[in-house]
């Protein structure tokens, strides 16, 4: 029997965010894959933990990864962490947990801190639907075409920026998206110098560069999906009168809203006074 991989998240920051289940997770495996032996081995000295630790990172995933399969094909289990947050978004991982999957070895995620899901919860945009695009391009050209081929994505966007390219990155975003775009900056979220500010991507812009949000740390930002354009070609009256014959009113504004990107609500009470 193999042993058994274990996903687990660690803290982003405050270190009680460490869940219990984590803990006892990383003190009973027999080997930590780890993005930093340094970096980890603080959060594990902090716990009380002694288990080995092996360095897996960008550069060097493809040649410790034989070495973590032949411990987990026998018979013992390995946990992977990364320097913070949930392994695989946006950090190494990614081949280790195919190559387990090929090899039939169970993998179990150990849930916990994540910035993305932190971000979100905290943004107050939309979070029904959403994508994250990890780092923007660092070259301004690459960058401004990254986000031209997202201006017109209507679902919340989500991405990872860092400290020396937060400026260009939020005046690209108000040149590509619009200065009046919804957005979200979380900063150095769950540590000591914590900022979650929601405004328009020109005031977050002007934020940034008046120092009112910090240049230091690590940055979230959470931008509103593109208001999707209603097809005008449509007759929303006469769509509305066919379906509520064979869908409830809530039912007909739903579809109607799905086809031409208008207000559900919106819709629901247009129908309402039609047959008033």
């Amino acid at each position: 029997m193999s042993g058994t991989l274990y996903v687990v998240a660690t803290p982003i920051g405050n270190l009680d965010d460490l869940t219990a289940r984590a803990r006892q997770t990383l003190a009973a495996v027999d080997l930590i894959a780890v993005e930093d032996t340094r970096h980890s081995g603080r959060l594990l000295s902090h716990i009380g933990v002694k288990t080995r630790l092996i360095a897996m990172h960008d550069h060097n995933e493809e040649q410790v990864l034989g070495k973590v399969i032949e411990v987990l094909l026998a018979g013992e289990s390995v946990a992977l962490i990364s320097d913070a947050g949930t392994p695989l978004l946006s950090d190494p991982g990614y081949r280790l947990v195919q190559a387990a999957h090929a090899n039939d070895i169970t993998v179990s995620p150990i849930p916990g801190a994540s910035a993305l899901t932190a971000a979100l919860s905290a943004a107050g945009l939309p979070t029904d639907r959403f994508c994250f695009e990890g780092f923007p391009p660092s070259k301004k050209m690459a960058r401004r075409e990254w986000l031209q081929n997202l201006c017109k994505e209507t679902r919340t966007i989500v991405m990872y920026e860092s400290v020396h390219r937060i400026a260009d990155s939020l005046a690209d975003m108000v040149d590509v998206f619009g200065a009046d775009r919804k957005a979200f900056i979380g900063r150095e979220l769950t540590k000591i110098h914590e900022q979650c500010v929601q405004d328009t991507l020109g005031g977050l812009r002007a934020a940034v560069e008046s120092n009112d949000i910090v240049s230091k740390g690590e940055f979230v930002l959470v931008v509103a999906g593109a208001v999707q354009e209603a097809d005008s070609s449509i007759d929303v009256d006469r769509l509305l009168t066919a379906l509520v014959d064979k869908l409830s009113a809530k039912d007909a504004a739903r579809v109607v809203a799905d086809v031409t990107g208008e207000k559900k609500n919106a819709l629901y009470e247009r129908l309402l006074k039609m047959r008033d």
